[in-house]
């Protein structure tokens, strides 16, 4: 006759077992069935908890040291002039509005999920606009009421600040720089009553849905293992491909990131790495330099910025520009999701 073995004894067993790793912070996993008893999840859901701990399959967990509270996200807006320095047209060749919009939507999407994954963080908007007309300006109210956030109008309020811009033999472009650096001059001045992470944006950045998400989960990640605040990027841009340069890549929660020394004006920071250059940070909105970024840049070559692989967000330039489209990304489809 056959034996017959319990399987009860097992069961039971292993029930304690689970009980016990997951008082003691240990993580398992069934190998047959890519599932996670401790923490009752599979290999496809987010293994990480927030705060707490950063797990990637195939390497392994490690605590969360720096806990992100909160934050700000602080948008540039101005629905009136197409490209700063540029007579082009962008791509999808539409009005300037259609992209600002579109990047409000993508971000109140992306900070929906981003609380549903942060149960707990704090999220803020901010909103910086200069020269969108009466209707625009009241579109521009209309997108993030489920979250705290304020307007601030520059056509009405004084600027104390007159920028020096590089002479370009083209007195309509020279004000649109202006202009530009008097709004990057409020979104600094904003930047100041953050209190823990702080997202400048310009308006023609639209992001994937897990975007905001993604971010955090590597800056908690990154800050922990490094033991330092850093820089962090919605997009990998193109023209840093048009150049050979050493890049470290690591390992996110659903995305790699590859370290970078050079980006536009769309970057994630602390308030206290924001604190500790924030001379070079005004200068920047007050002095035109040729690249205009080019303090970002010399503060890059001291601190960590980090860029995702692939893109976590477009940005809508002109389709030539260096600057523009990110290798490997439907940018139809994020185009579309995002159609207000």
């Amino acid at each position: 006759m056959r034996e017959i073995k319990s399987t009860k004894k097992t069961s039971f067993l292993k029930k304690i077992f689970i009980k016990i790793c997951r008082v003691l912070g240990y993580e398992l996993m069934d190998q047959s069935s890519l599932e996670f008893p401790v923490s009752d999840k599979k290999s496809k859901d987010t293994l990480s908890i927030p705060g707490k701990r950063s797990f990637s399959l195939g390497v392994g967990g490690l605590p969360i040291t720096r806990k992100v509270q909160g934050i700000d996200i602080i948008v540039k807006t101005c629905t009136s002039v197409q490209l700063v320095s540029q007579s082009k047209n962008r791509i999808f060749e539409k009005e300037k509005s259609e992209y600002t919009f579109r990047t409000l939507k993508s971000l109140y999407k992306s900070a929906l999920d981003l609380k549903r994954k942060f149960p707990k963080i704090f999220i803020q908007f901010t909103i910086i606009d200069i020269g969108s007309d009466d209707i625009n300006k009241n579109k521009l109210k209309t997108f993030l009421n489920d979250f705290p956030f304020k307007f601030i109008n520059l056509d009405e309020k004084k600027i104390s600040m007159e920028p020096v811009t590089i002479n370009k033999n083209n007195k309509i472009i020279e004000n649109n720089m202006a202009t530009t650096m008097k709004s990057i001059y409020e979104s600094f001045n904003q930047a100041q009553k953050c209190k823990d992470l702080i997202y400048f944006v310009e308006d023609d950045y639209i992001h994937k849905t897990e975007a905001l998400a993604e971010m955090i989960f590597a800056y908690e990640k990154f800050s922990s293992i490094f033991n330092k605040e850093l820089f962090i990027l919605s997009t990998d841009y193109p023209y840093l491909y048009k150049k050979l340069e050493n890049s470290n890549v690591l390992i996110g929660e659903n995305y790699h990131w590859r370290t970078v020394s050079e980006s536009l004006l769309t970057f994630l920071t602390s308030n206290k790495m924001f604190n500790k250059y924030s001379e070079k940070f005004y200068d920047m909105a007050k002095n035109e330099k040729n690249p205009f970024e080019k303090n970002l840049h010399e503060i890059f070559d001291k601190e960590l910025c980090l860029s995702p692989l692939p893109s976590l967000s477009i940005h809508c330039s002109n389709v030539n520009s260096v600057f523009g489209l990110s290798p490997n990304v439907d940018f139809k489809k994020i185009w579309d999701e995002n159609d207000n």
